[in-house]
């Protein structure tokens, strides 16, 4: 007699293969890494405790864009609006412009989250240096520039960030997704 156990081991691994079988005609993902953006940073303007958890602007005071894609700085201006979630997970979603060494402007939009264990998320909060591969903090960003700029390329592509989060600045570097 087959145990059910046995059948639904069976199952698994038959729409495990499936899976794969699907996975293998569908077009794969790849990224392209574009350029680094090293965003300077102000101390955060705590808002408090809200509904969503603890409310904070980061205020951008400036920094630098390096890369194979785009060069140029980050605009002082621009913020990383923040909310320390009950689980401790932070949501930021930050607004900044970007010059590029044309003159060119780009308007970035990036939102993601960090998190890590609460004695690594402790050293970041003391401004401490943290090996990034100790903590998640990932992102999603849209940029917005002209049509006629030779930057344009930025409007029409997905783009992943992968920060590093240090004492005066966020490091972001970004991929496009192919």
């Amino acid at each position: 007699m087959i145990s059910r156990r046995e059948v639904l081991g069976s199952a698994l691994v038959l729409s495990s293969i499936g899976g794969a079988q699907a996975a293998d005609s569908s077009p794969r993902l790849r990224t392209e890494f574009a350029f680094e953006a090293i965003v300077t940073v102000d101390a955060p303007q705590i808002i408090g405790q809200s509904t969503k958890g603890l409310r904070r602007v980061v205020p951008i005071t400036g920094g630098t864009v390096q890369g194979p894609r785009l060069k140029g700085r980050v605009l002082p201006g621009g913020a990383d609006w923040q909310v320390v979630q009950p689980d401790g997970v932070l949501d930021v979603e930050a607004k900044y412009t970007l010059q590029a060494d044309d003159q060119t402007l780009i308007m970035v939009t990036n939102k993601g989250m960090r998190h890590g264990p609460k004695e690594i998320i402790d050293k970041l909060t003391r401004g401490e240096k943290v090996d990034p591969s100790q903590y998640y903090f990932r992102t999603s960003a849209q940029f917005e520039v002209s049509n006629e700029s030779k930057h344009a390329w930025l409007n029409r592509a997905v783009f992943i960030g992968v920060g590093e989060r240090r004492a005066n600045a966020a490091v972001i570097q970004f991929f496009e997704v192919k």
